[in-house]
Formats: structure tokens, sequence, C-alpha cells
């Protein structure tokens, strides 16, 4: 081990979270918290001043910015810190743009202390901590890449589930109604259903998405 501490930048935009991880990882030998940021935004601003080298990111901050966007303005640019999300969600609508995104690693929040201050660590050296179930699901997609949604069909599952149209869904990602309509007949021919109930039941059951 250096001399040198792991700079931290804890992401959150709830106070008491951001207390906690601060409290458990500030007892850490190595480990120093030396900024926080409430919104994804002050985060993007705060990690471009290069005094830090993980950023623990979580995915949903209300309004503006998400984490998965923040993630990928951070790591966009040269000598960027490392990101490592840590959040309650654990779905492929939530891991994939994060890891898309550039994350380094990917923690849920009910991690034990130990395996926290471990992801930090292994995230300071470039290297990647996947949550047990994210990284199941991750293998079944490679073990079965034929049948896994894509990251877009993903996307308009999600907001089927939330009860929007084939058309504002279409408004919402700026794709046309017949192009929803295809990514829903792929969705139902993976998941082996033929409604958009059964999709949304079928998807929550396996994972993919929220409820």
């Amino acid at each position: 081990m250096t001399d040198t501490p792991i700079r931290l930048l804890l992401a959150d935009d709830h106070p008491v979270v951001r207390a906690g991880l601060r409290a458990v990882l500030e007892t850490e030998e190595g480990i120093t918290v030396v900024a926080e940021a409430a919104t994804a935004e002050d985060a993007v601003t705060r990690a471009a001043r290069g005094d830090i080298d993980v950023v623990l990111m979580d995915l949903q901050f209300g309004t503006g910015m998400n984490g998965a966007e923040a993630t990928a303005a951070i790591t966009a640019r040269p000598g960027s810190p490392r990101v490592l999300i840590v959040t309650t969600y654990d779905t492929d609508a939530d891991t994939l743009p994060a890891i898309e995104a550039g994350a380094t690693g990917y923690l849920l929040k009910d991690a034990p202390p130990e395996d926290l201050a471990a992801a930090v660590r292994t995230a300071a050296t470039g290297r990647t901590t996947l949550a047990p179930a994210v990284a199941d699901r991750l293998m079944n997609r490679l073990r079965a890449p034929g049948t896994a949604l894509t990251r877009r069909e993903t996307e308009v599952l999600a907001l089927v589930a939330e009860g929007l149209s084939n058309q504002a869904v279409g408004d919402r990602l700026h794709l046309t109604e017949g192009t929803v309509k295809s990514h829903l007949a792929r969705v139902y021919a993976k998941l082996g259903v033929e409604s958009r109930t059964a999709a949304v039941a079928a998807a929550v059951d396996l994972g993919l998405i929220r409820r």
C-alpha cells in the first residue's frame, strides 16, 4: 500500500446516505473523503478538479442529470477518476447504462462495509467489482445473448411499465411509433409472451426492469 490515500467524492442526494458512507469509509486506512455532491451535476463539476481518485455515485438524483449520465460525463475526460456505482437498484435497466457509461464497479447499498472498502480500493486500481446479482445477470447475458434484451429494448419496456403508450414511448426516446412496436415485438419473442402486460411481468420477474 502506498502512503498516498485514496481520495473519494461521495455523490448522493440523500445527506443521511452520504453521512453513512463517510462514517464507514473514513475508518478505513488509506481512504479519505475529500468532497461530497448532492446532485449529479455537482459531482461532474467537482470530479473535474483533479484531486479525486474514486467517485461513489448513486444512480437516481431526483430531477436533472442521473448517475449514469454523470458517470459518462466524468469518465469522458482524460485522467478522470474512477466511478463506483453505489445504489439500491440492480435491474438491467439500471446496470447496463451505468456500465456502458464507464463505471468501474457496481455495488449495492446493502453491501457489508468491508465489501464497500474493498470495492473502493479495487476501483482505485482500475479493476472491476460487481455486486453478485449484477455479475450473475451479466454472465447470463453473455451465455445466452440471443435471449437478452438490448439496452434500447430494456428502455422501451421500462417506459411501457410506467404506463406510457407506444407514441409516448417514442416521444420520450426520440423514436417513431413503428420503431417502438418493432422493439416490443422483439421483446415479446425473447420473453416468450404475447402482450405488454405479460412482457412487463416477465421482465420484472427476471430483474430486467424495476416494478
